[in-house]
């Protein structure tokens, strides 16, 4: 808890900050519970969802797991450099993680279909957002968005203090995202700041 609190993340076993000579892009970031508030648009997405089943699960790779994580790489991160999907990759990435780390798979499902799943590490002040996967098909719902409201909901009716969301890099279009949930802070020059948004 402590390195996530300056910055760090983690990726299957290991513990990290990305360090560019040079360059500074990679931002921590976080929001912080007591502050935050669901938009209007958030909330059609939270609309959208009411039928969706969510529960924890212990980290897996079933095969409905991992073809649902195979779908989703192979359609929407075919530029990325976990294209193409592996099992192996897929364990290392999110089923492998240090013995101290509280991680599960959080699962919804739509009816028996599985749509989503966001994997968590369960922190003692809050949640950190590992990765989240959906079947794209099931655009018009906003999975993703959807995954991180339910984490802030859970998390706040925990008494917890912030959900993690990994890093940001303000001109990166797929980050960008990360930004909509308000307020967000950005571990910056070694201390969180409020990320100012136009």
């Amino acid at each position: 808890m402590q390195l996530t609190d300056m910055g760090f993340r983690r990726s299957g076993e290991h513990i990290y900050r990305p360090w560019c000579e040079g360059c500074g892009e990679c931002k921590s970031v976080r929001v912080p519970l007591a502050g935050f508030k669901v938009s209007k648009s958030q909330k059609r997405v939270l609309n959208r969802n009411k039928d969706l089943h969510v529960s924890f699960e212990l980290p897996s790779s079933s095969e409905e797991i991992y073809s649902l994580y195979a779908n989703y790489i192979n359609q929407r991160h075919s530029d990325g450099d976990m294209y193409p999907p592996s099992l192996e990759q897929f364990k290392d990435f999110l089923c492998h993680s240090p013995p101290s780390s509280n991680t599960w798979f959080v699962s919804f499902r739509l009816e028996q279909k599985l749509l989503a799943v966001a994997v968590v590490d369960i922190l003692p002040k809050g949640v950190s957002a590992i990765y989240t996967f959906f079947d794209p098909a099931y655009e018009a719902r906003s999975l993703g968005r959807l995954a991180v409201l339910w984490q802030i909901h859970w998390a706040q009716s925990k008494g917890m203090e912030f959900v993690y969301l990994g890093y940001w890099v303000k001109d990166c279009q797929k980050m960008a995202y990360k930004a909509e949930y308000q307020p967000l802070q950005v571990f910056d020059d070694l201390i969180w700041q409020q990320l100012i948004v136009p």
